[in-house]
């Protein structure tokens, strides 16, 4: 039986607190945007109109609003199953077929993530067929769409079951010191899975060529090398399979490292402003960017999994939601429930480290260019054609954007000169 104790009423009143401070950035973001929608901001004049105004508008509004109202129902199922009995119910029957620890664990999560799966079909189906097919961006159709939920689902569950697996072995068998061991097995889990990601696991959703445009290939790997920097091959996408979205990006490590462009890139980019974008994206590189975000987030793992490690045996987490006994699956899905809303208000410390590495890798992108113009032109482009909200709250764009918002990137690129 749920315990109405002191533990419980502190965790409700952090996640109401952030339940709230969610609604409201929301709120403020909305109406920031519908005070200031029409207007053009700086670097944008003469590169939109009012009624593309509008679509932005429209589109951030309806984007925003969805995404709110999923994070709602997300969070009011979280605590139904948290208040309502279920969990000690599921583990009772789990335990009731004597499957032992490690199977248990793995039915217990198996269970719960199918239930969060199967309450996310409709939320997806809508965002990509009603949203994302108002304003022009979809393209998939819903054989499609379906094939690569499936093919996300088994890959979720193959390899979260895996490390699951491991984890609850370590649990197991090393019961005083097993948070140090799954720490190094998950930094190692997720160096390998950068390895692999380019060539086994992205080409089951996409289909990846060598870039078709030999003058834009040598003149890409001419840039690479001037940067010092040498890459296996540089290959298009066929992202319009799926959405006119556009992109590029950097994947892999060792062998498997790779420049990715999207088609729709390619064929809605000069080539000027395609290099500007590498040029970026080799910035991140020559800044050790993502050797930097590694670091933090192995050192936040360490302490994360040090503390699940001090609260999982404490007796009284067990206790407020209807357990009899500790179990320790049980306690590694309560211990990182308890934890969650606390650990949203970092959030704005990743995001202003992140917009900082962004800054830092268009200041490199420009001194190879040599000017500026390219990657304004590109950032201006790339943000009306995937209809990027222009003028967001800033204390919106504080707490979330990883990325400067394009109008103040573009400011302060043309303030360079």
């Amino acid at each position: 039986m749920i315990q109405f104790n002191p533990l419980l009423i502190a965790f409700l009143a952090v996640f109401f607190v952030r339940t709230s401070v969610q609604l409201i950035l929301n709120r403020l973001n909305i109406a920031h945007l519908r005070a200031h929608g029409n207007e053009v901001p700086r670097g944008f004049q003469g590169s939109v109109d009012g009624e593309e105004l509008t679509r932005i508008s429209a589109y951030t509004a309806d984007s925003a609003n969805f995404g709110i109202f999923v994070t709602l129902v997300d969070q009011a199922f979280l605590l139904a199953i948290l208040l309502s009995g279920f969990l000690p119910w599921l583990s009772g029957m789990v335990n009731r077929w004597q499957p032992g620890f490690i199977v248990g664990g793995l039915v217990f999560f198996a269970v719960l993530f199918a239930i969060s799966n199967l309450l996310h079909i409709p939320f997806g189906f809508y965002s990509t067929f009603v949203i994302e097919g108002r304003y022009g961006f979809n393209t998939r159709t819903p054989r499609l769409w379906f094939a690569d939920w499936i093919k996300g689902l088994m890959i979720s569950a193959i390899l979260g079951g895996f490390l699951l697996l491991l984890l609850l072995a370590l649990l197991s068998y090393f019961r005083n010191t097993w948070w140090l061991w799954a720490w190094v097995m998950i930094g190692v889990f997720e160096l390998i899975l950068l390895w692999v990601y380019p060539v086994i696991i992205a080409p089951l959703f996409n289909k990846f060529d060598q870039i078709k445009d030999e003058g834009l290939r040598h003149r890409i790997i001419s840039l690479m090398e001037g940067a010092g920097l040498r890459v296996r091959g540089v290959f298009q996408m066929d992202a319009g399979r799926r959405s006119k979205h556009t992109n590029a990006y950097f994947t892999g490590i060792g062998r498997t490292k790779r420049i990715v462009l999207y088609d729709t890139l390619l064929a809605s980019h000069p080539e000027g402003e395609i290099l500007s974008i590498l040029a970026h994206e080799i910035g991140h590189w020559k800044r050790k960017h993502t050797l930097k975000q590694l670091l933090f987030m192995e050192i936040s793992s360490l302490l994360g999994l040090y503390l699940v490690a001090r609260l999982l045996d404490w007796s009284l987490i067990y206790r407020t939601f209807g357990f009899e006994y500790p179990i320790a699956y049980a306690g590694l899905f309560l211990v990182g429930t308890l934890m969650s809303p606390i650990s949203y208000f970092v959030r704005p410390v990743s995001a202003a480290l992140s917009r900082k590495f962004e800054r830092e890798a268009d200041d490199v992108a420009v001194g190879l260019i040599g000017t500026a113009k390219p990657l304004c032109d590109s950032l201006r482009r790339l943000a009306l054609a995937n209809l990027a909200n222009l003028v967001p709250h800033p204390l919106y764009a504080w707490f979330y954007y990883s990325h400067p918002p394009a109008a103040e990137r573009i400011s302060r690129l043309q303030n360079r000169g």
